[in-house]
């Protein structure tokens, strides 16, 4: 169980709310800008100004209208309140005056209780089911979350069109224009892992991404260029517990695309936005910990225990599922094709990429000891996806899901007899929330996701988005049938 009581909570949250003043103080801050996260994973904000902000808000909450935020309330029942966590206190790097940061969870006003479609109550309760049934006291997680800086996007659909261009000077099909002469330097498809400058055109960006990063309290490893052309790129952060770690990734999500703006460039997480090159996926690392002891070390295959084996057994016995949430677009299973690097084949093993759970392999420290999902994508919302991925393995370790053997072969030159023993992953969104009506108990598990919750998920990716676009012709239609 956990051991800290209500009142070590609330002495805790004080301190945190003296150090919130004191911080507006030193900081010589204006503005108050509180954000939360809608069920699709885009943050949402509101600010108020210094003298709006007491130390009664963080125990009575701010109100808005729930109805107007993506997956959630009716409108005949839309008021909510927002507490600020005064734990997430930042001063944002970009908004003018000095503007102080603060992450709210959500409080229904019909019963007072945490709403159940709040992304960061589903994470709390999923690590609180967690400690409560002796499995661990932290679970790590750490993502590398890849993007593109592009130079120019457009796009545009409506009743007799629909387009979209993209283009990077650094995009090895730039051919520039009348008014600015093209410098050389592309890379080539698949050529980005990782050349200097000025190839790597980007590299100055990344750095301005990482600075920002670290002025808020991110511990940045390390930046570089990824693999496709056009400015793909990658830079990782220090891993943390779970909630920690899904609130880093909103701000690492939103630093990345303003300082971005900021410097006449455009960002996107969209996981396959260049046909025929690599896309950006989110590898997650993972793992459980007790008493300062880290529980995947030990001595079965590639240094692991039998608690991680379990582990990962759940995961990838839930895994067309859980990719309901940690590739929850149309545009993920763009990416997870066969060819491109992409992790389809649900097996696990270690060091060999073309798996969807690789054991990472570069220390014999049983600290390091961890897994590496490697299918999810940065559109994910990440309080979800982490939740999913925890309780599906949890689920592991309570039914003693065993994942077999390891797969250390090139999946890529698999026989076609041999492929067909290996399970694959979800071909596209649909599928996927099939495969999650199909199995959610798991999820239930501490009530961290509800049956509602899960019902509104599937209604709203069906009718936002997979309808949306089964309903519009496609410009590749025009290619294919317009001369039939």
């Amino acid at each position: 169980m956990d051991k800290t009581t209500f009142k070590e909570k609330q002495l805790e949250k004080i301190k945190f709310i003296d150090d919130v003043f004191k911080m507006i103080k030193e900081k010589e801050v204006k503005m108050i800008d509180l954000r939360f996260v809608d069920l699709p994973g885009q943050w949402q904000h509101f600010t108020i100004p210094i003298n709006q902000l007491s130390k009664d808000v963080f125990f009575e909450g701010l109100g808005f209208d729930g109805s107007s935020i993506r997956g959630w309330k009716a409108i005949n029942d839309s008021d909510m309140l927002a507490f600020p966590d005064p734990s997430t206190a930042k001063i944002d790097p970009f908004m003018q005056p000095n503007t102080l940061i603060m992450i709210c969870d959500i409080t229904d006003t019909t019963d007072r209780q945490s709403y159940d479609h709040d992304p960061r109550y589903i994470a709390k309760k999923a690590v609180d089911y967690m400690i409560s049934n002796g499995f661990a006291d932290t679970a790590y997680f750490g993502p590398e979350a890849e993007f593109f800086i592009l130079d120019h996007v457009a796009y545009n659909v409506n009743e007799y069109s629909s387009w979209y261009r993209i283009d990077s000077r650094e995009g090895f099909w730039n051919t520039g224009s009348e008014n600015e002469a093209n410098l050389g330097h592309k890379i080539r498809m698949k050529e980005g892992y990782f050349p200097v400058p000025p190839a790597d055109a980007t590299h100055d960006v990344r750095t301005a991404i990482v600075e920002n990063l670290m002025s808020v309290g991110i511990e940045v490893e390390r930046q570089h260029h990824e693999v496709a052309t056009a400015g793909q790129a990658e830079i990782d952060f220090k891993y943390s517990h779970l909630l920690d770690c899904a609130d880093k990734l909103m701000m690492f999500k939103y630093i990345v695309k303003n300082t971005a703006k900021a410097m006449g460039k455009t960002a996107t997480f969209m996981p396959k936005p260049i046909f025929g090159d690599n896309g950006s996926g989110m590898h997650i690392h993972l793992s459980l910990w007790k008493d300062g002891n880290n529980l995947f070390f030990g001595n079965e295959y590639a240094n692991l225990s039998e608690t991680a084996l379990y582990f990962i057994g759940g995961l990838l016995h839930h895994a067309p599922a859980v990719l309901a949430f940690t590739n929850p677009t149309t545009n993920s299973y763009k990416r997870l094709v066969p060819g491109y690097e992409a992790p389809v084949n649900l097996v696990y093993s270690k060091s060999n990429r073309s798996a969807a759970i690789r054991i990472p392999m570069y220390s014999n420290s049983p600290k390091a000891k961890r897994i590496e999902f490697r299918s999810p994508d940065g559109t994910a919302n990440p309080y979800l996806a982490f939740s999913a991925m925890l309780l599906a393995g949890l689920d592991g370790i309570k039914n003693k899901i065993h994942p077999g053997d390891a797969v250390s072969k090139d999946m890529f030159h698999l026989s076609h007899d041999e492929m067909k023993k290996i399970r694959q992953a979800p071909e596209n969104l649909e599928q996927a929330l099939h495969s999650l009506e199909k199995d959610y108990a798991f999820l239930k598990e501490g009530n961290a996701f509800t049956d509602e919750l899960i019902n509104t998920w599937i209604e709203y990716k069906f009718e936002k988005e997979i309808k949306q676009i089964g309903l519009r012709p496609h410009p590749y239609e025009f290619h294919l049938y317009y001369e039939m």
